[in-house]
């Protein structure tokens, strides 16, 4: 017979029992527009962001981490499928009119995934995945919606849509509002009511896409600042850093930390210069396939699995997001799903001393790059001829040849120097290109099979 004393014993035993057996919880913090220098932990002096860097300092910060496309739709597409947005025709982001767009029904997201192992769901900041109904969160392995349909200001946005209300897309008028502080609540909120079971949450913020708008308060701590429009970057990627710290400590005050894996990265990278980013030592801008429009800052953290303070150098993309995560819930990737991203813990725990991938390749209309191992061949504009927006025809120069390691900011072109090199990463690339569909859409034109 079990006394009252072990009795007693046994349930004080047991929250902590299954605290510990509970699968992690997963963050993905995805940054839009950020430069690549815009960051303190990368070398900005100028903005100070002390919780992003900590993400890295409390786990892995990735030296080559890559996003599959250098606009914002795409990549954010890539990160839900974990393929390549162009091997189902989301290429482009969505032109003006009324037009129909969106991430593919036939895709399956990491939300549904994360879903079916049980895990709560929530997205919450820029969706830009389709503004009609169906490919709304809530119709694509989401729980709950609390952000924007596309892009938006920070304060009033048009197209807010809070699901736990209503799945219809509406203005805010509160003029205190302000999306990067209102999305960092909502996250602290989701953590709190579910810090009992494992959830998911998709944090796409706005910040730091244009428009130009940041608190006054923010503001003013950066007068010292080189020009108007540097200062407002910093505000408005200060605001990012102090909303990532707000949800950091929400998991450190609950004690989730341990148990909660978390992703950090941009969408693509910074804009042209004059539109506030800084994208040193990278060359070239969003809407490029040089370094500047595809290498993001990129972390990931686990206290309790993770080496902490590492430094990763071999390249890794968006895509390897949902194999990690899903491996990391105790799920796998099925053969039948065609992913191209890879489970990233063994390489992380240093049990697989490999690369994660053989090759990486981009897309972007006439603009293509491959880099496999260190070496690097693209061809897209010269950064003078970039233009500010994505368009589907625009004047792509020769082809270049780098190598990444000893040059980073893609100075020294070698293609001339290394024709075999040139030939060999050319028959890759095309290989791989067959393999892929035509856009679905292109900006400002009718998606295939539609009228304008």
């Amino acid at each position: 017979m079990i006394s009252r004393r072990s009795f007693l014993a046994s349930l004080a035993v047991a929250p902590f029992a299954s605290a510990a057996d509970r699968k992690p919880n997963i963050i993905v913090l995805l940054g839009d527009d950020m430069g690549y220098n815009d960051i303190s932990l990368h070398g900005s002096k100028e903005i100070p962001t002390p919780n992003i860097d900590s993400i890295a300092k409390n786990g892995i910060r990735f030296t080559s981490g890559y996003v599959s496309g250098p606009y914002c739709s795409p990549t954010r597409s890539g990160l839900m499928t974990s393929r390549y947005q162009t091997r189902y025709g989301h290429e482009f982001n969505e032109g003006p009119g009324p037009l129909k767009f969106g991430l593919p029904l036939t895709e399956t997201t990491i939300a549904q995934r994360l879903k079916d192992l049980g895990y709560a769901t929530y997205a919450v900041g820029k969706w830009h995945l389709g503004n009609d109904l169906e490919y709304r969160p809530m119709k694509r392995g989401f729980d709950e919606f609390y952000g924007t349909v596309a892009n938006t200001p920070f304060y009033h946005p048009p197209q807010f849509v809070d699901s736990r209300i209503s799945p219809e897309a509406k203005r805010v008028e509160d003029p205190t509002f302000y999306t990067t502080r209102a999305y960092a609540t909502r996250v602290t909120e989701i953590i709190e009511s579910n810090k009992n079971r494992p959830f998911f949450v998709y944090m796409a913020w706005n910040a730091v896409h244009a428009p130009s708008q940041a608190p006054q308060e923010t503001i003013d701590r950066f007068k010292n600042a080189k020009t108007e429009e540097r200062q407002y970057q910093a505000a408005i990627t200060a605001e990012l850093d102090d909303g990532v710290g707000k949800i950091l400590a929400k998991l450190r005050e609950l004690k989730l930390e341990e148990n909660t894996l978390i992703f950090f990265l941009s969408d693509n990278g910074g804009p042209q210069p004059g539109r506030r980013t800084d994208n040193a030592p990278l060359k070239g801008y969003k809407s490029s396939t040089w370094e500047g429009g595809i290498r993001v800052p990129f972390f990931i953290q686990w206290r309790g699995r993770l080496p902490t303070g590492k430094v990763y150098n071999h390249p890794v993309i968006q895509l390897d997001i949902q194999p990690t995560a899903l491996a990391a819930a105790g799920g796998s990737v099925k053969k039948e799903w065609k992913v191209d991203g890879v489970n990233l813990l063994p390489y992380l725990e240093g049990k697989n001393s490999g690369r994660p991938h053989e090759a990486l390749y981009w897309r972007f209309g006439p603009q293509w790059a491959i880099r496999k191992g260190d070496w690097k061949l693209l061809q897209a504009p010269e950064e003078k001829l970039l233009p500010p927006i994505a368009l589907p025809e625009m004047p792509v120069g020769s082809v270049h040849l780098y190598n990444l390691a000893k040059d980073i900011g893609e100075s020294d072109d070698l293609h001339a120097k290394h024709p075999e090199k040139v030939k060999e990463l050319r028959a890759a690339w095309e290989a791989w290109n067959k393999e892929l569909a035509p856009p679905g859409w292109l900006p400002g034109r009718p998606r295939q099979g539609q009228k304008k």
